[in-house]
């Protein structure tokens, strides 16, 4: 079921480059939302998140932003060129368990695949760790008579009468959605496509999903669960982004809506409807997307992203200016094996609650105050203890300059909430507050050595691109206590995974197995298989897009006697010429020993799927950004706490820094949508393109 309205009426036509290009990021808290002229010029706004339905919040946000231009809402978005939005529907859904209630037809004798999984624990030598309930009730997959042969033959035909049968008690039991995944569909889809046929029409407002459709791959867990997650968050993905394209164009918004995808490409709504598990990581996914282009704005190609909201950090790694991808993620403890950007994702932010946890010890997180009730500080009934009600405590955030004097913090119920967990722990309001802040950005710093670290890489060759609300008063504590000497916190910090989404293309993936008993196949079999794949995209992409598209292959490869693939880039081979199998074995091996020191040249060689991505290129605005001309003096100064002592902090206005002007901790900058804390020896320099430079001295 994908709902044929999600797209508000065709665009009338612009002229070229006049206009708003606008970035929408929903996060646990605050809802951010960027409009980039033409012209360069860049506007932030924010509104509060509304979890109950998040189209609310963006709507609000778009008014909010019209108000900041001196525009109606009409007006802007009559203005508007394209929207691209990240939005967490989807994974909410998986944490929460809030998805459809779906059903899984599968091949008879197959129907415990995704609960038996890979036969491994996540913790193997847990004792006591329960087995992870499937998505999918044991009564609700349902067997139905069919039989391929790995290689697509068919050893038993589709039995109409068993799937009639399965039909029908899903009709039964109500499913909103259903995943079909057969034996060896991968190889052939016919019979997957012939079952969904059937339960579309007995099943006429379901979601249905075949698992060839969205990962046409071997290892059977991988691709029924990724179908299995498909199908029980796209009916709420589909609902969300029908009320949020009715919404805008009810509004007066007749341009495309973009949704960001998990691989950091974005995609029409209709195919991020279609393909609901691959919003499973789509705001994270905008900051890793703005790293890049940083990246190429001269920031340095080598990043750690630490993207610290209201409920959570996000930490990924850019390398050579380019995003490190992976598969097999897992989300609320389901596994999708689609292509998305390596992203660590904590429970630790602004949001975050300070409790007591097993043996009377102090922990921040994972549990958040969210947007309602939020902090204590905001005033809204919240009593616990948060990050940000410590940070207030310990004079790091101005009670009467939150969100630009927007909203003011309320430092006494801060206090309150502090000091109750205080008492609890012997401590004094002010030690327990600092206690917080430390405990948070050790946490933080593990998230970080987890994404570096234990992928073999040492962060300290990178610098911290520090960005989200709250990252700005912990980016350099945390840079410390890693040894990275460099951190960088942009200007547009609050609203960088907005501003990020329009800073990337269109993107298709497509891929397929391509096992074959010699290892890899032959010349011709190989240049029939990619071109075939990257004809199929280019065709998808036709129907999306009418500027420069552009195409890059890949392939997921082992030697003979591995167990797990590794992924290729192929866009340097020459496929024309002679010798083709060849070239890409040197590829493969000339990757494995970039990754592990060594490659094995005498081994058999499996290229196990071809991959290509097909991506659109679309406009982008200027990305220049006014800086004050000259050297702005402090705006004042306020008492803040380091290190158990109290100092006078000089505060500076972000936006009113001039080019090239340099500061040095213990200082605060501040902005209407962020505060960076400079700590004692740290010195900072505010850079052309609109960043702040941090030399970070090391640790002790």
């Amino acid at each position: 079921m994908t709902p044929p309205d999600l797209l508000p009426p065709e665009a009338p036509d612009r002229a070229a480059g006049h206009g708003y290009a606008i970035g929408i990021d929903v996060g646990g808290t605050f809802t951010d939302v960027v409009g980039i002229a033409a012209d360069g010029t860049q506007t932030l706004a924010k509104a509060a998140s509304t979890p109950s339905d998040q189209s609310e919040g963006v709507v609000q946000g778009l008014r909010n932003l019209a108000a900041a231009l001196h525009l109606t809402l009409a007006e802007l978005l009559q203005r508007t060129l394209r929207i691209v939005h990240g939005t967490t529907v989807a994974t909410n859904a998986l944490l929460e368990r809030k998805g459809a209630r779906i059903g899984l037809l599968t091949t008879e004798g197959h129907r415990d695949v995704i609960e038996m999984r890979e036969g491994l624990k996540p913790e193997r030598y847990d004792l006591r760790l329960p087995a992870p309930e499937p998505l999918v009730p044991r009564r609700l997959r349902l067997g139905v008579r069919e039989r391929l042969r790995p290689d697509g033959r068919v050893e038993v035909p589709l039995d109409p009468a068993s799937l009639e049968a399965a039909i029908t008690r899903l009709k039964e039991e109500g499913v909103e959605g259903v995943a079909i995944g057969f034996l060896h569909s991968w190889a052939a889809p016919e019979n997957e496509h012939a079952a969904a046929e059937a339960v579309r029409a007995a099943l006429p407002g379901a979601f249905v999903t075949c698992s060839a459709d969205v990962l046409p791959q071997i290892k059977e867990f991988e691709r029924f669960s990724t179908a299995a997650v498909n199908a029980y968050v796209g009916p709420v993905v589909s609902r969300y982004l029908g009320r949020l394209a009715g919404r805008l164009a009810e509004a007066g918004y007749r341009g495309p809506l973009f949704v960001i995808l998990s691989h950091g490409g974005v995609a029409p709504v209709e195919e991020a409807a279609r393909l609901a598990v691959g919003t499973a990581l789509s705001g994270p996914a905008g900051g890793v997307a703005a790293a890049v282009a940083l990246a190429g704005q001269g920031l340095g190609g080598d990043l750690v992203t630490f993207d610290m909201g209201g409920t959570s950090t996000d930490i990924a790694l850019v390398t050579g200016g380019e995003a490190a991808l992976g598969r097999g993620r897992t989300v609320g403890g389901e596994r999708i094996a689609l292509e998305s950007l390596d992203i660590v994702t904590l429970g630790a932010g602004g949001g975050s609650i300070a409790h007591l946890g097993p043996g009377g010890t102090m922990q921040v997180g994972p549990r958040s105050a969210g947007a309602v009730p939020g902090p204590a500080a905001y005033g809204q009934g919240g009593t616990e203890p948060t990050v940000t009600d410590a940070n207030l405590v310990l004079g790091y955030l101005d009670p009467d300059n939150f969100l630009g004097g927007a909203r003011r913090l309320d430092l006494d119920a801060a206090r309150r909430a502090v000091a109750a967990l205080a008492a609890r722990l012997g401590l004094a309001p002010e030690a327990c507050a600092a206690g917080i802040h430390d405990l948070v950005n050790a946490r933080m710093a593990d998230g970080v050595r987890l994404a570096t670290v234990r992928r073999g890489v040492d962060p300290r060759d990178f610098a911290l691109l520090a960005f989200g609300g709250a990252a700005g008063l912990h980016a350099t504590a945390v840079a410390r206590e890693l040894g990275l000497r460099r951190a960088a916190v942009p200007l547009f910090a609050a609203g960088l995974s907005a501003w990020g989404m329009l800073h990337t293309d269109l993107r298709y993936e497509l891929s397929r197995s391509a096992v074959t008993a010699t290892g890899m196949p032959a010349d011709a079999a190989l240049r029939a298989l990619f071109d075939g794949l990257e004809a199929e995209g280019r065709a998808r992409m036709a129907a999306w897009h009418h500027g420069a598209v552009a195409a890059h292959r890949s392939a997921d490869m082992r030697y003979g006697e591995q167990v797990f693939e590794i992924a290729v880039p192929l866009d340097g081979i020459d496929w024309a010429a002679p010798g083709l199998g060849d070239r890409i074995r040197a590829a493969f091996h000339a990757r494995h020993r970039a990754l592990f020191t060594y490659d094995l040249p005498e081994e058999e060689v499996v290229l196990v799927n071809a991959r290509v991505a097909v991506t659109g290129l679309l406009p982008r605005h200027g990305d220049g950004r006014a800086v004050s001309a000259a050297a702005a003096p402090p705006s004042g100064q306020r008492r803040i706490r380091l290190g158990g002592t109290e100092v006078a902090a000089p505060v500076h206005r972000f936006e009113a820094l001039a080019p090239g002007q340099e500061l040095h901790g213990p200082a605060l900058v501040e902005s209407a949508t962020t505060t960076v804390l400079l700590r004692p020896g740290d010195a900072a320099r505010m850079e052309a393109r609109g960043w702040l430079e941090i030399a970070v001295p090391p640790a002790g």
